[in-house]
């Protein structure tokens, strides 16, 4: 089971509400936005006898709550690696520029490739 949670910061924290389910809840930050998605979402699915865990939940984030969650992704470098401007880009992490399908999909792989990378990091 797959359930996709879309994710809004919000003046005091964090929302989230699920996409096909009638789940909402609130948290002070991402982290504990998490843990209140999985507990609203397995009280909901209790009487079906189901449960999830948090690899069966996809966390649906915009990209300015995405950079300043993870504040330790560099723009600067980001935008070098994608190829990018990066003036552009600062303006989609700051909001006052919304990206396209195409422009979206190239900072995630992006993002995601470096994710790859690091998982696969070893120290001596």
């Amino acid at each position: 089971m797959r359930i996709t949670m879309i994710v809004e910061k919000t003046k005091t924290g964090y929302s989230a509400y699920a996409e096909k389910y009638p789940v909402y809840t609130v948290g002070k930050s991402l982290e504990e936005l998490k843990t209140n998605i999985l507990e609203a979402i397995n009280l909901h699915l209790e009487k079906s006898g189901k449960s999830v865990t948090e690899d069966d939940m996809k966390i649906m984030l915009d990209l300015p709550q995405f950079f300043e969650f993870y504040k330790v992704i560099n723009a600067k470098a980001l935008s070098e690696r994608i190829g990018m401007n990066q003036s552009l880009l600062a303006q989609y992490i700051k909001g006052n520029k919304k990206p396209s399908v195409t422009q979206t999909n190239r900072i995630l792989r992006g993002v995601q490739q470096i994710g790859r990378e690091l998982a696969n990091v070893q120290f001596l």
